[in-house]
């Protein structure tokens, strides 16, 4: 009989180290927050499932023997991938999962349901041989009331397959070949086993009722002065007798001061279900905004007639409304939003573990893209991560939700009524965080059916049918003369670019720019550069995503635009995998591992100079767009927001200032760029004569007359160290088995400064309660140096503790660089993980022989190649003559 291990860890008042002063997020789990004493509890069951690839037609049955399956904790994407890993190297096709665990004598009598977050493709889930659900599609949740099949005392097995085949019966539908990104497989986000009372608040996603299950929260006339919250709440009993006593709301502030209560009655029959309306009335309210993302808990308690509460959660808020009023542009709280907003559309695609992002990795996806200064994120294509989204909320950034969907429409009905569920799914989930700002029911670049565009509005409007709610809809696509929200490229440039007349009810914005191909097949462009091909590449992108010499959808023609034209959506965040081309998307402001480029810099430089309260970073900025290599241009390049920029450069500290010019339009800052002032040869001269330390390049930002930032570059000399940091904007590292931060190491000199030109390897080597993510199959580890730098992503093990990585230059040698190390901790898990200890040891075990990518058909003969290879050219001429009839020649 299997073992079973319940591993609960709460994290409690003063159980953080004393160092540790950094802002630490929190999660929602299948919807909502946990709280205490409610009878509700919330168990991870991503540790330890044992895993197959390729069709196991047995292994739904509870006594089938997995014992030599490899063993991986979720969130698992079935393979670990090269960082260039587009044109359809990823694996398709079925996968296996099974889980073991003997449930805790206390779950007896609860109702248990699993909540899987997402699987990806078409999946079905069995529980001791019992099938309970069958879903299609992958980004949306997956639950399975598994009550009636539990075995107590008694090992059970959880068996999931999931399939990311093609399949062109459900969203997106595509094929991967002719798809603008990758079907990722495998169980990618959590899994839940969520445990509560016989009376409980319903799951949305599970109860399958238009605009109701669980808790719906909304707006109205909301001001300064007031709002009104509007709830509705189902609760199921499934007791053998009725059920009476009363729902309480309690509306907490930030510091945890009851701010607005109320009570309702109710009264559910034995196996029914009933719905609640109230309303809750707040004074001078906190209001949620961009730039103040004021988030309230709202407690929602289900009591008995004697006051013991029987279930209850609690669920984070922003009181907020949001307008679009066609020539007026948008609104906020009541109030014109005066300023453009710019924003990025983003795939949740990582390097090596493509869609299984970790938790905090989406969380530190959201915090990069806000200290960009963006606003908007756009969830190209389709439904991110609970996770994500939680991060929006509580960072400021608007969302823009996407039905699954790319250039592709099925005549066959099932694949309509599969994107209707879709779309009132993603409702369903989404709808209480204060983030979203849009729907996009649509799908994106899609000739679908003359009604389609008008039936998926009206699914929105159902499923939310409170003030608040807009849908968008492309401006060229059938049935937009039904949306309020039109998605179209600002009037300058050729002609095609934006619409013609604008229609004084309709309010605009641009869903992608900044991506500048040559054609829709090749794909050149001087968007596109991998950080790797270093400084004038990086240069010229970010060039054209500020201001370019040719017409162009770019910062500068956003900030250009009426107040109708409320801003667009730069295409795209990071760099990503792609299906149906060769190459990775290289146009991200950040690698795949999110690293900078200096695009990254020149966004940052157009945010705001003043100083917030926000978490994330605010204020004043300066950044040197240089390595004073042998081979960097002798203009240098400089971002900042400061008012005035004063460059002070090694030649006997000759200064120079730069002024910004008072501009009523354009983008809030230019690039400042400082002609001829790099010699390589005056670095020589200086270095010969033992004077290196007197070579720099200092940036001063000044505002007001007083120097705000700084930013001081100096040549690397000779490499000598490997020097080495974590990514984890401040967050801790959980020991959950399942959380991931990416550590990178350096080639540097001795003053820590960062040799850009080098051609190493490193290796790397771990100990300690984490392990590498990693395969040298892949180029994982060892991993060439690039740009400086190569990152490596270390996870976390189920125990807290030290983990120390060290990093070694791969070839040994007496005059080569010294090895370096970093040790970072791992802290307690704030949720109780449910795996099986013998099992969980053996994580990774298989790693190599279950995880790598495979190529498949690599023993094809020449000639089949070819003539694949002559059917995908076929097929991409469509996606060619698509992308070019929806206007994105931006």
């Amino acid at each position: 009989m299997k073992t079973f291990c319940l591993y609960l860890i709460l994290l409690l008042v003063g159980t953080l180290p004393v160092h540790s002063t950094t802002h630490q997020p929190t999660y929602s789990v299948a919807g909502f927050y946990p709280l205490r004493d409610t009878g509700r509890e919330v168990h991870s069951m991503n540790p330890a499932w044992r895993f197959c690839k390729g069709a196991q037609p047995e292994a739904w049955q509870h006594h089938f023997d997995d014992s030599q399956w490899a063993v991986v904790s979720l969130p698992n994407g079935m393979e670990y991938l090269p960082t260039e890993a587009s044109g359809c190297t990823n694996y398709q096709g079925e996968a296996w999962y099974r889980k073991h665990f003997t449930p805790a004598n206390e779950l007896k009598g609860k109702k248990l349901f699993l909540h899987f977050e997402a699987i990806m493709g078409k999946s079905k889930v069995w529980i001791n041989g019992k099938l309970v659900n069958e879903h299609f599609g992958g980004y949306l949740p997956v639950i399975a009331d598994i009550t009636p099949y539990v075995l107590f005392g008694q090992d059970n097995v959880i068996a999931v397959c999931a399939d990311n085949s093609d399949d062109p019966s459900y969203p997106p539908g595509k094929a991967q070949d002719v798809l603008d990104f990758a079907y990722f497989g495998g169980i990618y986000r959590d899994c839940w086993l969520i445990a509560h009372n016989p009376v409980f608040i319903t799951d949305p996603n599970y109860e399958n009722l238009t605009a109701g299950g669980g808790l719906f929260v909304a707006y109205d006339r909301v001001s300064e002065q007031s709002a009104d919250v509007l709830l509705n709440l189902q609760v199921r009993n499934e007791q053998s007798q009725s059920f009476s006593g009363k729902v309480v709301y309690e509306l907490r502030d930030a510091n945890e001061q009851t701010v607005a209560t109320a009570t309702h009655s109710i009264g559910v029959g034995k196996q029914k279900a009933t719905n609640l309306s109230s309303k809750l009335k707040l004074t001078n309210p906190h209001l949620w905004s961009p730039d103040a993302p004021y988030l309230y808990q709202l407690h929602v308690l289900v009591k008995d007639n004697k006051g013991k509460t029987v279930d209850g959660y609690r669920r984070r808020i922003g009181v907020r409304s949001i307008e679009f009023k066609g020539k007026e542009g948008f609104w906020l709280n009541g109030k014109p939003y005066e300023a453009p907003l710019i924003g990025a559309n983003r795939h949740q695609d990582f390097a090596i573990v493509g869609n299984a992002l970790s938790n905090s990795m989406h969380w530190r996806d959201a915090k990069k893209l806000r200290d960009a200064g963006l606003k908007v994120i756009r969830n190209a294509h389709y439904p991110q991560d609970p996770a994500f989204m939680d991060a929006c909320d509580e960072l400021g950034l608007f969302v823009i939700v996407n039905t699954p969907g790319w250039q592709f429409w099925n005549e066959a009905p099932i694949f309509a009524q599969r994107v209707y569920s879709d779309i009132r799914n993603m409702v369903r989930r989404d709808r209480n965080h204060p983030s979203v700002w849009l729907w996009e029911p649509i799908l994106n670049e899609t000739w679908y059916p003359a009604d389609f565009a008008k039936t998926v509005q009206n699914i929105v409007n159902e499923e939310y049918p409170y003030p608040y709610c807009y849908t968008a809809c492309d401006a060229t696509a059938k049935g937009s003369e039904h949306y309020s929200v039109l998605f179209a490229h600002p009037q300058t440039g050729s002609k095609g670019w934006g619409v013609d007349v604008l229609d004084p009810k309709i309010t605009y914005f641009t869903r992608e720019w900044g991506d500048n191909v040559d054609d829709w097949n090749s794909h050149n462009s001087p968007s596109r550069v991998n950080r790797v091909w270093g400084e004038v590449p990086m240069l010229i992108q970010a060039e054209g995503y500020a201001k370019p010499s040719y017409p162009y959808t770019c910062y500068e023609s956003l900030y250009l635009t009426t107040r109708q034209h409320v801003g667009g959506c730069l295409w795209h965040s990071f760099d990503h995998q792609r299906g149906y081309h060769p190459d990775p998307f290289y146009g991200g402001i950040m690698d795949v591992f999110r690293q900078p480029k200096y695009s990254y810099e020149l966004f940052k430089a157009q945010r705001s100079p003043e100083k917030s309260d926000l978490i994330a970073e605010t204020g004043p900025m300066v950044y040197i767009a240089h390595e004073m290599t042998p081979f960097s241009p002798k203009d240098v390049t400089v971002y900042s927001n400061c008012d005035e920029v004063r460059l002070t450069m090694f030649q006997d500290g000759k200064q120079y200032l730069y002024k910004k010019e008072i501009r009523e339009e354009g983008m809030p800052s230019p690039i400042i760029t400082f002609k001829d002032v790099f010699d390589v040869m005056d670095d020589k001269n200086l270095s010969r004569k033992k004077r290196q330390s007197e070579v720099y390049m200092l940036a001063e930002g000044i505002i007001d007359g007083k120097v705000v930032a700084t930013h001081k570059v100096t040549p690397a000399r000779r490499p000598s160290k490997l020097i080495l940091w974590a990514d984890n904007e401040g967050m801790n590292l959980e020991a959950n088995g399942s959380d991931m931060v990416t550590v990178v190491a350096a080639i540097a000199d001795d003053k820590g400064n960062i040799k850009r030109l080098n051609n190493y390897s490193i290796r790397f080597e771990i100990e300690g309660e984490g392990t590498l993510v990693d395969d040298e199959s892949i180029l994982a580890n060892p991993r060439p140096v690039q740009w400086g730098t190569a990152p490596i992503l270390v996870k976390s093990t189920t125990r807290p503790g030290k983990i120390r990585i060290k990093a070694s230059v791969l070839l040994d040698g007496k005059q080569m660089p010294a090895a370096g190390s970093l040790e970072i901790e791992s802290h307690s898990t704030t949720s109780s993980l449910v795996f099986n200890e013998q099992e969980e040891a053996q994580t990774n075990l298989f790693t190599n022989q279950q995880q790598s990518t495979t190529k498949q058909n690599a023993n094809c003969v020449d000639e089949i190649k070819r003539l694949q290879m002559e059917l995908n050219r076929y097929k991409l001429k469509e996606v060619e003559k698509q992308q070019t009839e929806f206007g994105e020649e931006r």
